[in-house]
């Protein structure tokens, strides 16, 4: 793997703690980072070298619901070899006549983990110190969503990125397309040869897509009531989920290929304003940085349908929000009872894809209880990764994506016209939010979001955690 330098624009930020050099140290402790490889820190805060290392020490040892495993001092130490940096704001010149200084590789990647209004700023200086040439080596540069707040935002920041670097240079980062079982549903779609043909609507009955949290927004206040569970999780995670489990094959394993098909994915999706329905959950205006008056909001219920011959009539219901039940991400694709079943039974087939927790793809199926006569019991057929949580087998989504970075590999980054395709299904949708339904921590959501899956003749399905147990 080739040097290079690696320079995070907002290194104390919310991002950088919590994910971005975690990776890094997993990365270190892999051996994925090469020799002479240098990490530039970049904030306003004032601190040297040494005060650097210190609060990368700090942010290592922070209790992280994602990183749980063993920091050890000499992977640490060999880190910190790699530690630089620079202090000063964004928009003082005087910053990037530093950060030339500082570069000494050809090979650059630039990470974005600072607010997106500040990107302008950011782009112009670079270009101006003709930081962004790509002389002699490579240049990329990383932007985390969101990608906008609508499709003209989106459009706008699109042709804004596109002044100061090529498509290629660019990696629109949705974590989620990092995670290994949203990468594995390909290969156990086209992989395998048993499954694929019954993905179309002669026999599946609906889709369910549900990404729910039991906790708050935390100190997020500030950020969320800005933006809402919709454009937060549903704009893009969510839309990425659907487009993995219902698009075509690729006609090769590569970045084109398995973008043009997502993309005819996120094209075809009818957009219903209709049937969306909002929630809020109980005590969201007391949290801190919340307006008393919001109505953000913390939770959403939709359907929709694919415009295509393949899930002509399926209809998909999609659901996500804060405070629920329980903290799951799966999608469910949900297979029709035939007519002339021998056993008579009202339970379906269903396969499973389990983002988090319990990883895996499981098959719900229907099995004879042991005994003298015919009674049927579900259970699981299932692929899991039963790995010790606080071990990092695993890659962690930004492991992975900074590793397909450096490697020029775009194919789980998004691209300009996919990003527009979302908000396109999104604005919609999101121009009929209006007073959000109220409902109470701990619940499965308001009422109208089962009243408007049961107006169908079906119900959500409650995720369990009888599979896939670590």
């Amino acid at each position: 793997m080739n040097s290079f330098s690696l320079v995070i624009f907002g290194i104390t930020s919310n991002l950088a703690q919590k994910y971005i050099l975690q990776a890094l140290y997993d990365m270190e402790e892999k051996g994925l980072l090469s020799a002479g490889m240098s990490i530039v820190g970049i904030s306003r805060r004032e601190m040297s070298d040494r005060d650097l290392q210190d609060y990368v020490h700090q942010v290592l040892h922070l209790e992280n619901i994602h990183h749980r495993h063993e920091i050890k001092e000499k992977v640490f130490q060999k880190l910190c070899q790699r530690l630089k940096y620079i202090s000063g704001d964004v928009t003082d010149q005087k910053l990037y006549e530093k950060l030339k200084e500082q570069l000494n590789h050809k090979n650059r990647i630039f990470y974005l983990a600072t607010y997106p209004d500040l990107y302008h700023y950011v782009f112009e200086n670079l270009q101006r110190h003709k930081l962004n040439v790509q002389n002699g080596g490579w240049v990329k540069l990383m932007i985390e969503k969101p990608i906008g707040f609508d499709l003209k935002s989106a459009r706008d920041l699109n042709h804004l990125l596109l002044n100061y670097f090529t498509e290629d240079q660019i990696y629109r980062l949705d974590h989620y397309l990092g995670k290994e079982t949203i990468q594995n549903i390909l290969t156990f779609r086209f992989a395998n040869d048993i499954f694929e043909p019954l993905i179309n609507k002669d026999f599946i009955d609906h889709i369910q897509i549900t990404a729910t949290e039991d906790f708050g927004i935390g100190k997020r206040g500030g950020y969320y009531d800005q933006v809402g569970a919709l454009k937060d999780v549903g704009q893009n995670h969510q839309l990425q989920m659907l487009a993995f489990a219902t698009m075509d094959a690729p006609a090769k394993f590569s970045n084109e290929a398995v973008t043009k098909e997502r993309i005819k994915i996120l094209k075809s999706l009818l957009p219903l304003p209709e049937k969306i329905v909002f929630g809020q959950y109980e005590g969201y205006r007391k949290e801190a940085n919340v307006s008393a008056t919001s109505t953000t909001d913390t939770f959403y219920a939709l359907k929709t349908f694919i415009k295509n011959d393949r899930f002509q009539g399926v209809p998909i219901y999609i659901r996500a929000g804060k405070k629920l039940k329980q903290t799951v991400t799966e999608i469910s694709i949900v297979f029709k009872n035939p007519v002339n079943r021998l056993f008579s039974h009202d339970e379906p087939n269903i396969l499973i894809y389990r983002i988090q927790p319990n990883e895996g793809i499981v098959l719900k199926i229907l099995t004879k209880l042991p005994g003298h006569e015919a009674k049927l019991q579900p259970e699981y057929m299932q692929y899991c990764y039963r790995i010790d949580p606080h071990t990092h087998y695993i890659p962690d989504p930004y492991e992975r994506l900074l590793v397909d970075t450096i490697r020029g590999d775009q194919t789980f980054f998004n691209d300009a016209e996919e990003v527009e395709a979302q908000w396109a299904f999104i604005d919609p949708l999101a121009s009929t939010r209006g007073k959000p339904h109220i409902y109470k921590p701990g619940s499965w959501g308001p009422k109208a979001a089962d009243e408007l899956i049961e107006a169908d003749g079906r119900k959500w399905l409650e995720p369990s955690m009888e599979f896939c147990k670590v």
